[in-house]
């Protein structure tokens, strides 16, 4: 009999190496879905650039994003990406090559569930009936470095005109799954443990469409 234990075999990463980020605004027509890899890898290095991670195959209206468990999108995919016997080999290329995958939702999150925050729902506020909210998930690798938004963001400073024409870009790249006349409005992180902090971000544009 040996005198040492064998060390266990890596079982793999875990949700606290992603983080969830999101591209956020309104359209008509929120809930889209494609599996064109190559518009989905374009926009993930596009908004969050040089970090392994996966883009989620789909935009959502944020009411979609939590299924009646209270299980998120970004969890899901974690989850499905975790059941894959690849998973070890999958995470070494988002490691070391900042390789970005993608992801297919499960087609449950097609189905609304309103959050105990009612806020973007018609009756709480009729004008959401027209602009309707959309997210645009990304699950995202830690790392130290910058996300390629923040890092345009920071060199723009407070030069408008700099960052317009990475926001043009980003807007472009994001046509294949929100055309036009959809609006980007920003990107942000989703914190589970806060999800009303999303619905705060389309509460503070609500007066500029009126």
């Amino acid at each position: 009999m040996p005198d040492t234990i064998p060390p266990a075999a890596p079982t793999g990463p875990t949700p606290n190496d992603f983080a969830s980020f999101y591209l956020y605004g309104l359209t008509t027509t929120p809930y889209q879905q494609s599996t064109d890899f190559d518009k989905f890898g374009e926009l993930y290095k596009l908004v969050v650039g040089a970090h392994g991670g996966f883009s989620i195959a789909s935009s959502f209206h944020p009411y979609q994003l939590l299924n009646p468990a209270g299980v998120s999108v970004w969890y899901t995919a974690f989850a499905q990406f975790y059941a894959q016997p690849s998973r070890i080999e999958m995470f070494g290329e988002m490691t070391l090559e900042k390789t970005p995958f993608l992801v297919v939702p499960p087609a449950s999150f097609a189905e609304y569930h309103v959050w105990p925050d009612a806020r973007l729902t018609h009756a709480e506020n009729p004008i959401f009936s027209r602009y309707v909210p959309f997210v645009i998930p990304f699950l995202v690798r830690k790392a130290p470095a910058a996300l390629r938004w923040d890092a345009e963001v920071a060199a723009a400073g407070a030069d408008r005109e700099r960052l317009s024409w990475y926001l043009e870009a980003v807007k472009e790249a994001m046509q294949f799954l929100q055309p036009a006349p959809a609006l980007l409005l920003g990107f942000g992180e989703f914190d589970e443990q806060h999800p009303e902090q999303l619905i705060e971000k389309f509460m503070n544009c609500r007066e500029l469409l009126r």
